[in-house]
C-alpha cells in the first residue's frame, strides 16, 4: 500500500490545490464585491464559453471561422424570442426561462448544422470568407426584422427562471447579504463555465479529439488513416456553434438588453483574439484569452481618469474601447512571435531544478517459456 502511495502519478499536485482555492474564492466573491465587478466577471465568463467553443473549432480541428458573432446573436435573441411574452408589437413565445435557455442553444447548433456542410468541405481562408457572409447576414437581419429582434434599438431580455428562483433584481437574503441579478447569474455563469470546461476537455482527450487534431495537422493523412473528415469538420462546427449560442445567452442575461451593433465584425475578431492569446488548441488557454479580452475595456473604462492618453469618446484622448483593441492586438503579435503557444504555455508545468525527473518505470521481466518457479 505504501508503493501505491508513493508512486508519481497518484500524488496530488499543487495546482490541484490552487484550483480548489480559486474554486472557493470564485464563491465567496459575490459577498464581497460590487455590482461593477460582479458584471465584469459575468462578461469574462460568457467570453469565455465562446472562446472554448471556437477553439475547438479553430485551436483543436483547424477550421478558421470568422463568423462566430453571429451564432452568438442566435443564442441571445433566440432566448429573447422564446422566452419573451409577445408585447409592444415584438414575437414571444412565453415559455418558461429554463426551457428558452436550452432551445436557444439548440437553435444555434441548428444554425450551424445548416452550414456545417460548407464547413464539412471547405477549410483554412475558403472556410473564413465563407462564415463573413454570415456576419453580413445577420446584421441585415439583426436591424431589419423589427418583430423579432427590435431593430436598431433591440429587445430587452426577460429574466431566466430557474426551479422557482428567479434571476432578476428582486433581492434574496443570503447571510445577510442582499442578492440581486448579477450575484444570483454568478452562480449560473460559474456552474455553465465548468460543465463547458469539463465537456470540452473529454471531447479533446478523447477519440474525437484525437482525430481533430489528425485533421487540423494533416487531413490527407487523416483521412488515408479511415477518420471521416467531412462529417468530424461539420460535427465541431455545430458543437463550436452550441458553445457561442450558450455564451449569448449569458451575454443577454448579463446585459438585460440586446443590440443588433454589438454582433458584429469586431466580436468575431476578439473572439480569434482570445484563442490566439490564450493558446490555440487548449481549454485552460481559452479561458484565460477570453478573461484577458474581455476584461481590457472594462477596466481601462473603469481607470479611465487615472490613465495617461484614455479619456472618454469626443474628449481629445483615446477611446477606452479603442485602446482596448490596441492592447489585445500588441498582445496577438508578441505572442505568434515570442510566445507561440499563447498564455496556456505560460502556465504549463515545468519541473523545477531541485525536482529530478521522473524516472522510467522498469518492464517486469518475463519469465522464460516452460520455466516453473
Amino acid at each position: 500500500m505504501s508503493e501505491t502511495l508513493a508512486r508519481p502519478g497518484l500524488r496530488v499536485r499543487p495546482a490541484a490545490y490552487g484550483g480548489a482555492a480559486a474554486g472557493l474564492v470564485l464563491l465567496a466573491l459575490p459577498f464581497y464585491l460590487d455590482r461593477f465587478w460582479l458584471q465584469a466577471g459575468l462578461f469574462a465568463m460568457a467570453a469565455a464559453l465562446g472562446a472554448i467553443g471556437i477553439n475547438l473549432l479553430t485551436g483543436a480541428t483547424g477550421q478558421l471561422s470568422m463568423g462566430h458573432a453571429f451564432f452568438l446573436a442566435v443564442g441571445a435573441y433566440g432566448y429573447c424570442a422564446l422566452a419573451g411574452e409577445g408585447t409592444d408589437g415584438l414575437a414571444g413565445l412565453g415559455l418558461p426561462g429554463w426551457l428558452a435557455a436550452v432551445l436557444a442553444v439548440v437553435l444555434a447548433g441548428l444554425a450551424g448544422g445548416v452550414f456545417s456542410p460548407i464547413a464539412g468541405r471547405l477549410h483554412g481562408a475558403y472556410l473564413g470568407i465563407a462564415t463573413l457572409a454570415l456576419i453580413f447576414i445577420g446584421q441585415h437581419v439583426l436591424f431589419n426584422a423589427h418583430d423579432l429582434t427590435g431593430g436598431y434599438n433591440g429587445r430587452a431580455v426577460p429574466p431566466l427562471s430557474l426551479f422557482g428562483l428567479a434571476f432578476d433584481d428582486t433581492e434574496l437574503l443570503v447571510a445577510q447579504v442582499p442578492f440581486g441579478a448579477v450575484e444570483k447569474l454568478w452562480y449560473l455563469g460559474l456552474a455553465l463555465l465548468l460543465a463547458g470546461v469539463l465537456f470540452a476537455r473529454g471531447v479533446l482527450r478523447g477519440r474525437p479529439g484525437r482525430a481533430m487534431n489528425a485533421i487540423r495537422d494533416h487531413r490527407i493523412a487523416a483521412g488515408v488513416m479511415g477518420i471521416p473528415v467531412a462529417r468530424h469538420r461539420a460535427a465541431v462546427f455545430v458543437l463550436s456553434s452550441m458553445y457561442a449560442g450558450l455564451a449569448g445567452v449569458l451575454l443577454a442575461l448579463v446585459f438585460q438588453r440586446t443590440v443588433p451593433e454589438y454582433f458584429g465584425m469586431a466580436l468575431s475578431l476578439e473572439y480569434l483574439a482570445m484563442i490566439v492569446i490564450g493558446g490555440l488548441g487548449s481549454v485552460a488557454g481559452a479561458v484565460a484569452g477570453g478573461v484577458f479580452v474581455s476584461l481590457l475595456p472594462q477596466l481601462l473604462t473603469r481607470y479611465s481618469d487615472a490613465l495617461p492618453l484614455v479619456s472618454a469618446p469626443g474628449t481629445g484622448g483615446i477611446a477606452p474601447g479603442e485602446a482596448a483593441r490596441y492592447l489585445y492586438g500588441a498582445a496577438v503579435v508578441a505572442v505568434v512571435l515570442f510566445l507561440p503557444g499563447g498564455l496556456a504555455r505560460l502556465a504549463a508545468r515545468k519541473p523545477g531544478p531541485s525536482e529530478p525527473p521522473e524516472a522510467p518505470e522498469t518492464p517486469t521481466p518475463t519469465e522464460p517459456p516452460g520455466e516453473t518457479r
